[in-house]
């Protein structure tokens, strides 16, 4: 079972709503440990003493923060929640926006909102009506010494906050050297055209699931070929090109090819060509039934014919 991570409530106007933090995040990451190559030893770290050069126990060890002098401000974890007993312990929702406004550059790190057992309505109230309104709360906490932004939304019924950055912590793209200078560069209408295509031909609905982490997948792979005593063999890795000019229409007109080359061969792509064929088959039977229908009436005027004689 999944553990909170930090205990509060979501204040919203003069509601609290008691509740849990849970990651929505399970990092996959393949972990290595530090081994010595001669022997097979784990490496370990010792916190040691700059002044003594003695290992230091965890419990005598506190913040500090380094002056421009070299001295270090020690700080308790009792003088830091000192400094906001309310906020170390309240999610304060302070304003609703759409979530379209909210830019992907902002978000930091998943978490469910989990009410307690006795906050289940006003839970849901809010809930529901942030659902309805389409509206995404921003909101302010402390979490482990640090104030966060959040963003909370509705998703399946259940709150999810999302830790955000703060503006000033935006690296601006000014910082980038490579990024200018391309006010400078201009771009053909037929380019533009090829590459809209080829935007074009890869558009489809966005698909989770059929991601994986290939390379994780790969590493597993060979630490499963290792422990079998199977020998690795090493690739080269290919020569970098650097500086390489392409044919930028060529390399454009070819992609939008092998794009629509491999939407043909896709089995949703088939399935979507069959139901096209069925489509315009149907009209075609359509017209025969109506060619046989003049028949049916001179059948049943040679039978009235007969009637009447």
């Amino acid at each position: 079972m999944a553990r909170p991570i930090w205990s509060g409530s979501v204040s919203f106007g003069l509601v609290n709503i008691p509740v849990k933090l849970f990651s929505a995040v399970s990092r996959k990451t393949v972990r290595f440990n530090q081994i010595e190559a001669s022997t097979g030893g784990r490496i370990k770290q010792k916190r040691v003493s700059a002044t003594t050069g003695e290992e230091v126990d965890y419990a005598d060890i506190v913040k500090g923060y380094e002056l421009p002098s070299g001295e270090f401000v020690t700080i308790t974890p009792d003088e830091l929640d000192s400094l906001d007993p309310v906020a170390a312990k309240t999610i304060d929702l302070e304003e609703f926006v759409d979530l379209v406004d909210i830019d992907p550059v902002f978000y930091d790190s998943a978490y469910y909102l989990a009410p307690a057992p006795e906050a289940l309505k006003p839970y849901k109230l809010l809930v529901t009506a942030m659902e309805e309104s389409g509206k995404v709360g921003i909101a302010k906490f402390v979490m482990r010494s640090k104030q966060y932004l959040a963003a909370i939304r509705p998703v399946d019924g259940n709150m999810l906050l999302s830790t955000m950055v703060y503006a000033d912590e935006l690296v601006p793209s000014t910082n980038v050297e490579l990024l200018s200078g391309l006010e400078d560069v201009d771009v053909t209408d037929r380019e533009l055209e090829m590459a809209r295509q080829l935007i074009s031909s890869l558009e489809t609905d966005f698909a989770p699931d059929k991601f994986t982490d290939t390379y994780r997948e790969a590493v597993l792979e060979m630490i499963d070929r290792k422990v079998a005593g199977e020998e690795t063999v090493i690739a080269a890795a290919p020569e970098e090109e650097m500086g390489s000019v392409v044919d930028l229409m060529a390399a454009l007109e070819a992609s939008v090819a092998e794009a629509k080359s491999s939407r043909t061969r896709h089995p949703t792509a088939k399935a979507v060509e069959v139901e096209d064929e069925e489509e315009e088959a149907k009209p075609t039977k359509k017209k025969a039934a109506a060619k046989k229908k003049p028949a049916k009436k001179k059948a049943a005027k040679k039978t009235a014919a007969k009637k009447a004689s």
